[in-house]
Parts: structure tokens; C-alpha cells; sequence
């Protein structure tokens, strides 16, 4: 179906028509020789169209400095090309808003435009935001005729399309449908249209590439259409609070634009929506509305920023393999538990666990294998202690626990407990084998029956020595500190 849809705009006579107007604008921008006077002499032929362009140019949009009363004023003001584009962009609207009012009603026309208009000043928006001042017009015009397939489906499938337009409940989910059913999005039709109709090059790529992903962050038309879709969803939505983190997340993915950025693209369309609303005739939004649309906005990403930069944190200190603390985070946060320890006299206990023999397990059966012991061990720990105790992964296949408040006999027990729960693994590294996994566990205690440590190095090194002692006594245990293992390891 796909083929005969792109055939049929060829011959299909019930397709919108341009104006004679609009077809010479669009002959005059692909031609690098039009000329200023020729420009002049066909938007003066149209005298409503005129007027549109002086009340552009005097917009706030544009920043004159002098007042404009003729088209060759504006002409000054908006350049040669930037007047060809906004012709274009007002004529195509003018007459296409009519004609749609037919295919989609006056209700859907309404809807219909309301979303393109929009888009057309969120890409201009965006594309300001990114310093690309040379291309705004033609980011305005390319947002505009973005979904300009859909007017096409509606022409060429007046008894098939309506059902699919009217059952889809977002934009993303009417695009699905329609390849599903018919082989090709009013993206790819669209774009065809465009093509068919002559447009310069950019717009029918920007609408063919509106409904997909870049490969890498880039401030480019495409990029600022297609990003310009999501905004607009996000603000004619009911339902705002679920699309404020998928249009950050296109933002930053597909320009490389962060919250604070994206703050800035919704405020300039705040102060600039009731100027475009002017110069289209169209209500989109009341100022009230609109008003609490960017203020609910701001809120709503300061609270996707903190969380975001809290998930970066704690990425940053935990280890991507186990889950578990990192060794930076053990080295900050153990020192701060031990200097509470001293401070308010309560005691302290460190836990440094050994997976016993597991070099030649990883040896054995490979690194894969390994890392899922190492996972399944800090999975056992986890379960066995509270949320206020701290689990590190040390390095290599050696893990530290953190126990505040803990005494040498409530030590004992967790880690008891411990123990037991890593011996009943029967882990599988493979479909065949079956083993049984054992740790060798060191301890030491602070601040317990006036028992201290002179530094948390100290501590450190004695849960360290401890752990030696297990391992040097056949592992598979549980050893604690005690002078005499001094004498002991240095004999």
C-alpha cells in the first residue's frame, strides 16, 4: 500500500492546493537568483499577506528597533530569505487551515493546528536557544509543516484514515498505527507531499526524520523539528507530570539541551506565544493557562534535576558490579564512623569478608562465572543486616562491612548468620557443576567494654590481620582481634 500512497499524490485531486501565491514563493526561495524587487512585487499582490509580514517584522519576535510601514522595510528587517520563509509559512497556513476544516472539521482542524503552530515555535525556540540565529525562520516553517502528512492520509484515505486518526490516544501511538495499517507514516507521506509541492529541500527532510532519533546529540533542523514534537505534546497535555521526563530525556538526547536549557526553551515560548497567536489568528492557550503550564514546568524539572543528579551520586559511589558501596565511599564513610565512635563512645565493629578460593573458581570457570559469585555473595550480606549497616566492595573478591552501633557480640551473631547463608548458595557456574561458596570473615570492634582504636587506620589494619588469621587457620571462619594476633603474623 505503501507504493500506491506515494503514487497517488501525484493524481490525487482531492490533495490541499496551494495558492498561486504560495507556488511562486516557493519558486522564488529555490531560485539563488531571486531578487529583492521580485520578492516585494509578489507579497504586495497579496495585501493581507503584506500586512502579515509588517506586523512580523514590528513583532517582538524580530526586535526592530525602527517601526516598519512597508514591505520593503521589512524586507531590511527580515532579510530576503527570512521574508520568502514567513510568506510562506503565513500563506500555507492561511489556506491550509481553510481546507483542513473540511477533511478534519472544525474541531479537528482546530486540534491540527493548534499542535503545528506550536511546533513550529518550539523548534524556532530551540533553535534560538542553540545560537542558531541564521535559521530560525526556517526552523519556524519546517515545524510547521511537520505533520502536514496527516492532511495527505485524511485526502487520499477519507473512508480508512479517520478511524486510525481518532483511536490513537498520542502522536508516537497514530504513527505506529498508520505504518501498521498502511505501510507509511504521514512522516514519510508527508515528506513526499512536500517534495511533490517543491519545497526547498530542508522541509521535507525535517519532515521525514520528525519522528526519528539522531545517533548522537546535534543542533541541526531535523533535530530541533523532531525534539519540537515533544515539547508541543507536552504542552497541550492534560496529563503534564508523565511527559516532563521523556521530553528532558529527548532534549538532552537528541540536542544535547540539559533541564536548566530546556527551562529557558519553554519560558522564551511563554513570552512569545501570544505574539504568534497574533500574527496566526489562533488561540492555543490562554495566558493564565499558559502561565502555569512553564511555572509547573520549572517545578516539576528542578525536581528531575535533584533526582537526577542524586542517582548520579549514587552511581558515582556505588560499584556497578555488586551494587555494593565502592572503595572511595568505604574510605570516606569509615572514617566518619569511626571519629562518631570515639566522639559519642559507641561501638563500632568492621567486618572485612573473603570468598575463600576464589581465584581458582574464576580459573576455572571463567570471569563470567566469577562476577556472578561476587554478585550473589553481596546479594546473601545484603539480606542479612539493617539498613543502617554499610556494605563495600573492598577490591577484587573482598568485601568490608560497616556495623554502627554494633558490639563485638551482636557482631558475632550478624556475621554468624552471614556465614551460613553464603554456605547454603549451591551455585551453578554452569549447567553442569554445582558448588558451594565460603567466606573467611576478620573482626575487629571499637569502643566495646573501653576497648578502642587509636585511628580508623588502626582498626582497618586489625579487622585486615584478623582476616589473615582466619584464612591461615583453614578459612571457612570467622577470627577477631585481639593483640596476640599481632605476635602471631610477624612470628
Amino acid at each position: 500500500m505503501k507504493e500506491n500512497l506515494l503514487e497517488q499524490l501525484r493524481f490525487c485531486t482531492n490533495l490541499p492546493s496551494l495558492p498561486s501565491i504560495v507556488l511562486k514563493i516557493i519558486d522564488l526561495a529555490g531560485n539563488a537568483d531571486t531578487s529583492l524587487t521580485q520578492i516585494n512585487h509578489y507579497i504586495s499582490l497579496d495585501p493581507a499577506l503584506a500586512a502579515k509580514i509588517i506586523k512580523t517584522a514590528n513583532s517582538p519576535l524580530y526586535k526592530s528597533r525602527y517601526p516598519v510601514s512597508n514591505i520593503s522595510q521589512a524586507t531590511g528587517i527580515l532579510g530576503t530569505y527570512g521574508v520568502t520563509t514567513i510568506a510562506l509559512s503565513f500563506s500555507l497556513a492561511d489556506s491550509l487551515v481553510k481546507q483542513s476544516g473540511k477533511k478534519l472539521g472544525m474541531a479537528g482542524s482546530n486540534i491540527f493546528w493548534r499542535r503545528s503552530i506550536t511546533s513550529a515555535l518550539a523548534s524556532r525556540a530551540l533553535g534560538e536557544r542553540l545560537g542558531m540565529s541564521r535559521m530560525l525562520d526556517d526552523l519556524f516553517l519546517a515545524g510547521l509543516l511537520q505533520d502536514i502528512g496527516i492532511l495527505a492520509f485524511h485526502a487520499l484515505l477519507p473512508e480508512d484514515y479517520p478511524s486510525v486518526f481518532s483511536l490513537a490516544d498520542n502522536h508516537n501511538a497514530l504513527l505506529a498505527a498508520e505504518r501498521e495499517t498502511f505501510g507509511v507514516g504521514h512522516d514519510e507521506l508527508g515528506a513526499a507531499l512536500l517534495e511533490y509541492w517543491k519545497f526547498p529541500g530542508y522541509v521535507p527532510a525535517a519532515c521525514r526524520y520528525s519522528h526519528t532519533a539522531p545517533g548522537k546529540p546535534n543542533a541541526g533542523i531535523n533535530e530541533c523539528v523532531a525534539t519540537s514534537g515533544y515539547v508541543t505534546d507536552y504542552f497541550l497535555s492534560q496529563d503534564r507530570k508523565e511527559k516532563i521526563g521523556e521530553v528532558t530525556r529527548i532534549a538532552e538526547a537528541y540536542l544535547g539541551l540539559d533541564e536548566h536549557a530546556l527551562i529557558e526553551v519553554l519560558e522564551a515560548m511563554q513570552n512569545e506565544l501570544q505574539h504568534v497567536e497574533d500574527l496566526f489568528e489562533i488561540t492555543i492557550l490562554n495566558p493564565a493557562h499558559l502561565s502555569s503550564i512553564v511555572t509547573e514546568a520549572r517545578e516539576l524539572l528542578i525536581v528531575h534535576a535533584t533526582i537526577k543528579v542524586r542517582e548520579l551520586g549514587d552511581k558515582i559511589r556505588h560499584d556497578g558490579l555488586t551494587g555494593a558501596h565502592n572503595r572511595a565511599f568505604f574510605d570516606e564513610t569509615f572514617q566518619n564512623e569511626f571519629q562518631l565512635s570515639i566522639q559519642q563512645g559507641s561501638p563500632l565493629s568492621l567486618a572485612m569478608i573473603d570468598i575463600d578460593n576464589y581465584k581458582t573458581f574464576n580459573d576455572t570457570y571463567g570471569h563470567v562465572a566469577g562476577d556472578g559469585v561476587l554478585v550473589t555473595i553481596a546479594r546473601a550480606i545484603t539480606e542479612q543486616i539493617r539498613q543502617t549497616d554499610i556494605l563495600c566492595r573492598y577490591g577484587g573478591d573482598e568485601f568490608a562491612l560497616i556495623l554502627p552501633g554494633t558490639t563485638l557480640s551482636a557482631a558475632r551473631h550478624t556475621l554468624t548468620r552471614i556465614m551460613e547463608s553464603i554456605a547454603a548458595i549451591a551455585y551453578k557456574p554452569n549447567e553442569v557443576n554445582t558448588i558451594r561458596i565460603t567466606t573467611s570473615i576478620g573482626l575487629a570492634v571499637n569502643m566495646d567494654k573501653e576497648k578502642s582504636f587509636s585511628t580508623h587506620r588502626e582498626m582497618l589494619e586489625a579487622a585486615d590481620r584478623a582476616l589473615y588469621a582466619a584464612k591461615h587457620a583453614g578459612r571457612n571462619r570467622i577470627a577477631e582481634w585481639n593483640p596476640s594476633l599481632t605476635s602471631l603474623l610477624k612470628s
